[in-house]
């Protein structure tokens, strides 16, 4: 009789009446359930058990006595309260082991699209500077075509996981400042400082290089050379330091089209990292500078 109470509860009176909030009929369809548990329960009780099968049948018990009920119907609920906690537990672990699976398979995908949503970005930029070496008939279009031959490599063969190596991030970068001062030739001066040892740390995928790109975009100005200063700093290879800092170009910063790689790297440091990061930016008088500070593998 527990084990059909025990079902009755979970399987009918807890879907039908508790999910939808429904409290006071589930409590007098449970109270209604308890009484008939102990009426169909002491009934059987009396008709099949003997001396032979319970020796305490033949005291003296008083059916349906107060006493009697009490005993039966806190038997019942203590059956049925350690049932159903049992089937909701393990129900609630399921339940949890399901939408982290959900949550990691959107991440996963939505990691990929922000991925796939920078690479035809670069790919569109380096495109419209090799057509411009071309209008000029520049000696330097072949170069270009090779470090964007590179540039390719390393993004569709090399770059598979959410981690890539530092080092190789940095060559990426490498090549697209060459690139960019195959097209400006003079009118760029770039420095790179890196401290610590880089060789075993990993970073997600080209996340710096939407940065530095941005510094070019909005760094450049008509009659005016183009400085760039960035720094890499690995912190007792728990944390990396980037810092970036270019010409400031108000002009620049008016278009709203313009612009997607910050808010793609945004929206890829908060999916991967939560709130462990720090990305700050500000303007200082001529300057803008960006900060960011993340954890490494």
């Amino acid at each position: 009789m527990a084990v059909i109470l025990v079902y009755v509860n979970i399987y009918f009176l807890i879907p039908k009446y508790i999910l939808k909030k429904k409290f006071k009929r589930y409590a007098l369809y449970f109270i209604v359930s308890l009484g008939l548990f102990y009426v169909i329960r002491t009934e059987l009780i009396y008709l099949f058990i003997n001396e032979n099968v319970w020796p305490e049948s033949e005291s003296p018990q008083k059916a349906y006595s107060f006493n009697h009920i009490i005993v039966v119907v806190l038997s019942g609920i203590y059956e049925v309260g350690l049932a159903t906690t049992i089937k909701l537990t393990a129900d609630w672990i399921y339940e949890r082991t399901r939408v982290e699976k959900l949550e990691k398979l959107q991440l996963s995908s939505e990691l990929k699209y922000l991925r796939t949503q920078i690479q035809p970005h670069f790919f569109f930029n380096t495109l419209n500077n090799l057509y411009a070496l071309t209008l000029k008939k520049s000696d330097n279009a072949p170069r270009m075509v090779l470090k964007l031959s590179e540039m390719m490599q390393y993004i569709l063969y090399d770059v598979k996981g959410s981690k890539a190596s530092l080092l190789k991030e940095i060559n990426h970068i490498n090549n697209f400042i060459d690139i960019e001062q195959l097209r400006f030739e003079d009118n760029i001066d770039v420095e790179m400082d890196i401290t610590g040892n880089i060789e075993d740390v990993h970073v997600p995928p080209l996340l710096l290089l939407s940065f530095v790109e941005n510094a070019f975009k909005h760094g450049m100005r008509e009659n005016d050379k183009l400085k760039i200063n960035m720094s890499f700093e690995v912190l007792n290879s728990e944390y990396l330091e980037f810092t970036i800092t270019n010409n400031h170009n108000p002009k620049a910063y008016l278009d709203k089209s313009a612009g997607i790689g910050n808010e793609n790297a945004k929206r890829r440091l908060t999916l991967l990292f939560s709130n462990n990061f720090i990305l700050d930016s500000k303007i200082e008088g001529d300057n803008y500078k960006l900060f960011l500070k993340i954890p490494v593998q």
